[in-house]
């Protein structure tokens, strides 16, 4: 190694101005074993630039090449893997990490003590040394190969001086005039000596000979001794006669400096005292305005508000450290909190009998809405308030306690009045929809509790005219003939049950004019008190309220949301609930009231359903957008699932009153009252729901009503004793065709076409089955022509055989001449009169029908003749046209 070592620093770091201080042999961990020297080597040159070198040999000869150079400031990390156990392997932290085994792990340990010795002397421990052995990191290293590189070279580098220039021209003078020096080393040594021994007695000389000169200076050294003596006299004086002066100027500068601390103790004394009375000192005016001002008129509200702004300032003036133990500013915060009590409680006190007044003067308009659909309008009171918006939000920040009872007496009081007010104008509107006879006048000039109870009692049992209790539109009534379908309908009315069809559409029109004129009332009523108590009580309003609405599943598996009962107060955790929990205290009697007028609405008619859910709906979406989280949407979502339930029920009841129908088994059916009834919930469905939001509401009604209607339609069609089952399927479902075409329904277009088919079905079934063989003899001798072909016997050989020659066939024409056909179609003519019923007429549709079907059985039959006996001259005893005559003569004579 130390051969490798000479080598390296002669061929490599001599050129370079390097020395070689240490060396390792090492390979790449993990991969194939290329050997190769790590080694640390400094500059000879100032500054030292300390150096990890990697040397290769080189594959094309026998020299060693430098590959690659690190600095090692640029070394962070030196990982020895062990610390205790011999490890060859050991990792250098450069810009990324490498991996090392040495030879041995001596070389590894000596590499590794080398770099830290020189990151000591030259880095000052700027590398982290790993798993290092404590031994190898001491400043004392037993002598060896490195205490020798690290150590005295290094010493002997520093005291090493190289020759000037002069000096080396002296040398090669001297040298020259010696030519024999390099031959004769000894010889030019005694020269040398010789020649400094000349000098040195020379020197000698010299001093001796200027002792008389050292003498005169040696004198002149004593005279100016004496003289510096004298002056250090008179500079000691001098300095006695200062040290006074200098005493009074410190006096002078100390008492200069108390005057200054003075003036920059009373300058800050001054600023404090300037920032108190200028941040605490409230003015007579707003202390006189806060114990005496008016609080109802403008100008003593605005002086009472700037007044209240200004002690608030006062009282919440960031003080300053130690002004708290001021008693000044003790008492004069004393002082602010009185008199922030005292205007609190005088606040609060007049608030509340503004708003009993203001109730009074309320109350004495409701007489004149109480006749008239309309609620009071409470503008005036809410822009009377909004004069103490300013002073509220001052009590909110000063007194909450007295906001929150301003609040509750606010809600109590006003609960109260709007209770009055709405149930009013909802009796109001009862009178309206059930009609105003004197009866129900009467009751409205009885006491609002005892009216009550008379209107629910009217609603119940139908006293009014128009009051029907649950009338559906879809009675159950019996199949019966257009002929006495009036008289049993006059008969059902008189039993407290009128249909659907007889009632008047003024009183529809009416109803929805009240239910739209009551829902037009309530949503301004609404939102300007909510936006009152937004602003009046300073709350914040937001679109959106989480955790305040949860879903109500409606009867079709949908979802409607739906506000939790307001019976049931919620936790009030910021400002937007308490808006909607005042809303709620407030208007606690709306939904109630919705909910009753609903439910008598439904009473009257389950039609008036249709019209609520159309009305509501619009209402609901309209209040979703201004607010979807508002009391008002809230609340008409809750209610808007009530009318949900009773449109559904409405259908249900249909369906079910369907299922109920009784056909009378003395008259024949003609179309059934449901289909009938169909078309006109059809009819009045569309024109409600005409540009509505919840269409598809009305499209699952459909679908459920026409899958019934279908359904009940072929039941009644099985069970009919009077009327051919083909004629209830094919007049009804023509009807329903019918209906759904003039409608055009587009949910029911399949439906329409299901209607069509079934009708052209059982047409053709009738005509088949009613027809039947008019010409029996006749159909019956060419059913054995016909089989007799079947078994193989050729057409033209059938008029052989003996049961079916010429002579057969002309008998069995000649019982069927013209005059017995027309009277055998006289009678299926009037057959099918008695079958097919007026309203549908369908009895031209039926005949031409059945013609057709007749004439296709004549040419069938002179299409046999043709074939069967070509040639004989056979024909029938009447023609196509006779057949046409008679028909139309029939058609026209009845």
């Amino acid at each position: 190694m130390t051969a490798i070592k000479h080598a390296l620093q002669r061929d490599i770091f001599t050129p370079n101005d390097e020395r070689l201080l240490s060396i390792v042999n090492v390979c790449k961990a993990g991969k194939k074993k290329k050997n190769c020297f790590l080694c640390a080597t400094v500059t000879t040159e100032r500054p030292v630039q300390v150096k990890v070198v990697k040397v290769k040999k080189s594959d094309k000869g026998d020299f060693y090449k430098r590959q690659i150079a690190w600095a090692l400031r640029d070394l962070a990390v030196v990982d020895a893997k062990d610390a205790v156990k011999e490890n060859p392997e050991f990792d250098l932290h450069f810009e990324k990490i490498y991996k090392w085994v040495a030879s041995s792990t001596a070389e590894k340990n000596a590499f590794i003590s080398c770099i830290w010795k020189l990151n000591q002397r030259y880095l000052r421990k700027k590398i982290d040394f790993v798993n290092v052995s404590s031994q190898l990191l001491e400043e004392s290293v037993p002598s060896g190969e490195n205490q020798s590189v690290t150590g005295g070279d290094e010493e002997a580098v520093d005291e090493y001086q190289e020759l000037n220039a002069r000096e080396e021209q002296d040398i090669e003078i001297m040298m020259e005039g010696c030519e024999y020096a390099i031959s004769n080393a000894e010889a030019f040594a005694e020269r040398l000596s010789r020649e400094l021994q000349v000098l040195d007695g020379a020197n000698i000389q010299s001093i001796m000979a200027s002792e008389k000169q050292v003498n005169i200076l040696m004198k002149l050294l004593d005279e100016a001794l004496k003289e510096v003596d004298q002056i250090e006299l008179k500079l000691s004086s001098y300095e006695e006669m200062l040290q006074s002066v200098k005493e009074q100027m410190d006096q002078i500068s100390e008492s200069n400096h108390l005057i200054h601390l003075s003036n920059t103790n009373n300058v800050k004394l001054l600023s404090e005292i300037e920032f108190l009375v200028n941040h605490m000192d409230l003015a007579k005016g707003h202390i006189k305005a806060l114990q005496e001002g008016d609080l109802s008129s403008s100008r003593g509200i605005e002086a009472c508000t700037n007044a209240a702004d200004a002690l608030l300032q006062c009282m919440n003036v960031a003080l300053r450290p130690g002004h708290d133990m001021l008693l000044a500013v003790e008492q004069q915060q004393q002082r602010f909190s009185k008199l922030r009590e005292n205007f609190a409680r005088r606040l609060a006190s007049h608030l509340n009998n503004v708003f009993v007044q203001q109730g009074h003067d309320q109350s004495s308009t409701l007489a004149q809405h109480s006749v008239e659909l309309t609620l009071p309008n409470h503008h005036p009171f809410h822009r009377d308030l909004l004069r103490y918006a300013k002073l509220m939000e001052w009590l909110k920040s000063t007194d909450y306690q007295k906001y929150e009872g301003l609040t509750k007496n606010y809600m109590d009081y006003l609960s109260r009045l709007y209770e009055r007010e709405i149930k009013d104008f909802f009796e109001v509107a009862k009178i309206k929809m059930t009609g105003t006879t004197k009866e129900s006048k009467k009751f409205a000039t009885l006491p609002r509790k005892e009216s009550a109870v008379k209107q629910e009692t009217e609603s119940l049992h139908g006293s009014s005219g128009k009051l029907t209790g649950s009338t559906s539109s879809l009675n159950k009534l019996s199949v019966q003939s257009s002929g006495n379908r009036r008289s049993q309908s006059s008969s059902l009315l008189d039993m407290g049950n009128m249909s659907a069809s007889d009632l008047d559409v003024a009183d529809r029109a009416r109803f929805d004019k009240i239910f739209e004129q009551v829902l037009s009332e309530l949503e301004p009523l609404c939102l300007a008190e909510q936006d009152f108590i937004s602003k009046f009580f300073k709350l914040q309003q937001h679109q959106s309220m989480p955790g305040t609405v949860t879903e109500a599943e409606d009867t079709d598996g949908g979802t409607l949301s739906r506000q939790h009962n307001a019976g049931t107060p919620l936790p009030v955790s910021s400002e937007k609930d308490m808006i909607r929990q005042m809303m709620i205290k407030i208007f606690r009697c709306i939904e109630p009231e919705l909910n009753n007028l609903i439910a008598l609405g439904d009473k009257i008619d389950s039609f008036n359903s249709l019209y609520m859910l159309v009305k509501m709906s619009h209402h609901v979406w309209t209040a979703q957008n201004v607010d979807p989280a508002s009391f008002l949407s809230t609340t008409l979502g809750n209610v808007l699932v009530t009318v949900k339930r009773n449109f559904d029920k409405c259908i249900s009841n249909q369906i079910r009153q369907m299922e109920e129908v009784k056909i009378s088994k003395k008259s024949k059916v003609g179309i059934l009252p449901f289909v009938a009834e169909f078309e006109e919930f059809a009819g009045l469905a569309e024109s409600i729901f005409k540009n509505a939001e919840r269409r598809g509401d009305l499209d699952k009604a459909y679908t459920k009503l026409i899958r019934g209607v279908f359904v009940n339609v072929e039941k009644v069609a099985n069970e009919s004793q009077k009327t051919p089952r083909d004629v209830v399927m094919m007049e009804n479902f023509h009807h329903i065709f019918a209906t759904l075409s003039r409608l055009k329904i587009s949910c029911l277009e399949a439906e329409k076409k299901e209607a069509k088919q079934k009708y052209t079905d059982h047409l053709q079934s009738y005509v088949i089955y009613s027809l039947g063989q008019p010409l029996e003899k006749l159909n019956h001798f060419f059913e054995g022509v016909e089989a007799r072909v079947a078994q193989g016997i050729r057409e033209e050989e059938v008029s052989y055989q003996l049961a079916f020659n010429k002579q057969e066939l002309r008998k069995v024409i000649k019982e069927y001449p013209g005059k017995e056909v027309k009277k055998g179609l006289d009678n299926l003519y009037k057959k099918v009169d008695k079958h097919l019923c007026e309203e549908e007429n369908l009895l031209q549709v039926v005949w031409h029908s059945m013609q057709d079907e007749f004439i296709r059985q004549y040419k069938h039959f002179e299409g046999l003749i043709a074939r069967c006996y070509p040639g004989s001259g056979v024909t029938m005893e009447f023609t196509i046209q006779d057949i046409l005559d008679y028909c139309s003569s029939i058609a026209q004579s009845h």
